[in-house]
């Protein structure tokens, strides 16, 4: 059973390293679902797509210019130009019906079908026609200019394996295969539990001691970045029936309460976890969050993030986050990017801990705008990007390289 540390604090915790591989560990459950092509894109490929025939199909001009056998240019150039008589024309989409016999050319354009009876292609800039006579001004070989049937793939070859996070490009692929529709891994639902009898709607007025809720849709917006399906958002007040209630009912894949996870009277989340399943971690070796906590409770996760903004932003990226990019991308790569900076000032840290510092990128390096105030989400507003300082660490010294996470979204950045 969990031990209750409302109002006793932790005597321990965790290092995040152990509660990082614990979510990593988390099977993702096999959904698969039907979407179209074009709706693919960002999605795990659930089936393996096999190229049906060859493609492309046929053989086709690479270059305007003249179909023809290349056996009939032989020792053609600017000073002895061979002669062809021209007699017809094939386009995209428009092929030519006959067969170019020894002698005989056909004016083609890019992509279009290469006639029966030519091997090879001479360009537009090689050649020089003239009331239905062409005079060929360079030796060719048989396979010049032109693009092979199955040059692009063979069929029965694998052109998309199971699993790979879809591109635009390869959603255009599938398109040439011939799927309009693809199969794809479904998107993760996401529960978000905000806890908190202080919260107010945004765009609703606030009463005595009442605040505007910030945590729940910065949640939102970070699932959607990173890739969650439905999101179902919920405020719940301090009470431990209400909470117990919204931990079981609420649909999703996955649930992250936000607030009622620190050592308060009325801090029930944990406890509450630990009733319905398994509180896993409770207390991180962290700042901020410290006192977020990882665990199962109805057969699926649950993440508990402070209530604090910053504090819950840096949980939400270290740990929940992480989780939804694995399913939704197979992944669980920060949308940050990476850059090497140095320090504009020392950066303190304690041994055993990690620390989430808030930067300022300057011309004299990385500026630390503060080192506390959880609470503070202008903080990370102001801020150009984040520092961890790993538990190894007490810090740097002015003038040190660091490596600074980039709020921007921009790929590049990697989980730690």
């Amino acid at each position: 059973m969990a031990r209750d540390v409302r109002m006793r604090g932790f005597r321990e915790r965790a290092p995040v390293a152990a509660a990082q591989a614990w979510i990593d560990a988390l099977a993702i459950p096999a959904r698969p679902e039907e979407v179209p092509g074009a709706a693919a894109a960002g999605r795990r490929l659930a089936e393996t797509l096999v190229a049906p025939a060859d493609l492309p199909p046929f053989a086709r001009a690479a270059m305007d210019g003249w179909a023809l056998r290349a056996a009939a240019t032989y020792g053609a150039g600017p000073a002895d130009p061979v002669a062809f008589g021209v007699v017809g024309v094939a386009r995209a989409g428009h092929p030519f019906a006959g067969v170019v016999g020894a002698g005989e050319a056909v004016r083609i354009m890019t992509g279009a079908a290469l006639p029966d009876g030519a091997d090879a292609v001479l360009p537009a800039e090689e050649g020089r026609e003239e009331n239905g006579r062409l005079e060929a001004l360079a030796t060719l070989s048989p396979g010049r200019h032109v693009g092979a049937a199955g040059e692009d793939l063979r069929q029965g070859e694998v052109a998309l394996a199971a699993g790979r996070w879809l591109r635009p490009q390869d959603v255009g692929l599938a398109a040439a295969l011939g799927r309009e529709r693809l199969c794809v891994q479904a998107l993760p639902r996401i529960a978000v539990l905000v806890t908190g009898d202080e919260l107010c709607a945004p765009g609703s007025r606030p009463g005595p001691g009442g605040i505007l809720d910030a945590n729940g849709p910065m949640l939102e917006a970070l699932l959607r970045r990173d890739g969650a399906g439905p999101v179902v958002r919920r405020r719940v007040p301090d009470r431990r029936a209400a909470l117990a209630e919204a931990l079981a009912t609420t649909p999703g894949d996955v649930v992250l309460v936000s607030g009622g996870s620190s050592v308060g009277e009325e801090d029930h989340a944990p406890g509450l976890v630990a009733e319905q399943g398994e509180l896993v971690f409770h207390g991180l070796a962290l700042r901020p969050a410290a006192p977020a906590g990882l665990g199962m409770a109805g057969g699926r996760p649950v993440f508990l993030l402070p209530g604090h903004p910053v504090s819950c932003l840096c949980a939400y990226d270290l740990l929940a986050g992480r989780w939804v990019r694995r399913w939704a991308r197979g992944d669980p790569a920060w949308p940050y990017a990476a850059v090497q900076v140095r320090a504009a000032r020392k950066m303190s840290s304690a041994l055993g801990r990690l620390d989430y510092l808030r930067v300022r990128l300057t011309p004299a390096g990385a500026e630390p705008l503060m080192s506390r105030g959880a609470a503070i989400l202008s903080s990370t507003t102001r801020a150009d990007a984040f520092v961890l300082i790993p538990p190894e660490s007490e810090g740097h010294a002015p003038g040190e390289a660091v490596t600074a996470y980039c709020y921007d979204p921009c790929a590049g950045g990697r989980s730690p």
